[in-house]
């Protein structure tokens, strides 16, 4: 199995490494080369395909490293949230800007759109969806999060949806994480003034102040082993000057500073993947990398840096 890395960017398309991160080639091949990528998914059952969301619509990459255009109603539309469900890797959903959430159940053939409701108007226009979460719990559960609109959840695998707002001092959620602690579920909530948690299935939600001079949080993510321990991008602005990587080993009970490299700008993202949980990628918004191979105990910083990284991902091809 090869290990393959990729960064999505904004104005370079998809970008990917066969050597953890050393070196970098131009991925996505036979696609339109500076298009702007916000998402990105893959399955271990699936390990020749990766599919990326972008300002053109859903790419695909097969096996041989070309990717094609694949039709779906959001081609107009900038995809923000891309999953795929652990349990088949052919229920796709996307979540859109302007806000909109679509399901297929077929890979990609058929879409139908999902009765989300969100608000006409915000802040920045209209909402868009930013992270799309399947429940480790119960299989029909969809958790979607809102910028800015608050958090969404299904219990009937996308047919109708409730709104979950209680306690945000500021609905801007930027990334949710739903675990499984013990049988008990745990909501977690990034948003742009700080992290939120919720222990009674999203009906309130609590501030949880980080010991750090900002509260601005972006991507959140569970190590994939699921031992755990949560990752939390946090920094001082969208894109910001400068940031920490937090870790928490008690599913976000208590963090501490994960000490990565000083940075560019606000922490983005972590990837993960259950293939080999200790091999773990960071970036900044503004296009710096980090790898770690412990399992986020240290992190080095990577030799290429790109202009503005929106999403990773790594896995294992065959």
């Amino acid at each position: 199995m090869d290990t393959r890395v990729y960064a999505g960017t904004v104005g370079w398309g998809v970008w990917g490494s066969d050597d953890l991160g050393e070196t970098w080639h131009r991925a996505f091949r036979g696609v339109y080369a500076e298009c702007r990528i916000w998402s990105m998914s893959s399955h271990l059952d699936e390990p020749d395909v990766v599919w990326a969301g972008s300002d053109r619509g859903i790419l695909r990459q097969g096996a041989d490293g070309q990717a094609e255009v694949v039709p779906s109603p959001a081609d107009d539309m900038c995809i923000w949230a891309f999953a795929q469900s652990p349990r088949n890797p052919k229920v796709l959903i996307i979540g859109t800007h302007p806000g909109a959430v679509f399901r297929s159940d077929d890979g990609g053939t058929n879409w139908r759109e999902l009765p989300v409701q969100l608000v006409e108007e915000c802040l920045i226009g209209r909402p868009r969806i930013t992270r799309i979460r399947f429940d480790p719990i119960n299989d029909d559960t969809i958790w979607a999060s809102a910028e800015i609109d608050a958090v969404h959840r299904s219990t009937d695998g996308g047919d109708t949806w409730e709104r979950l707002e209680n306690g945000f001092d500021f609905p801007d959620i930027h990334d949710i994480a739903i675990v499984n602690d013990n049988g008990a579920r745990k909501c977690l909530a990034a948003t742009a003034r700080g992290l939120y948690k919720s222990t009674d299935e999203g009906a309130s939600w609590h501030f949880q102040a980080l010991d750090s001079p900002w509260q601005y949080t972006r991507g959140m993510k569970p190590r994939a082993d699921l031992d755990g321990t949560v990752f939390l991008c946090n920094g001082d602005g969208p894109p910001g000057s400068q940031g920490t990587l937090w870790r928490s080993r008690d599913w976000g009970e208590t963090w501490e500073d994960a000490h990565l490299p000083p940075t560019n700008s606000t922490p983005w993202m972590v990837a993960t993947n259950e293939a080999d949980p200790d091999l773990l990628f960071c970036c900044t918004n503004l296009g710096q990398m980090y790898r770690s191979e412990d399992g986020g105990e240290a992190w080095r910083k990577l030799p290429r840096e790109f202009g503005e990284i929106r999403t990773m991902l790594w896995h294992q091809a065959a």
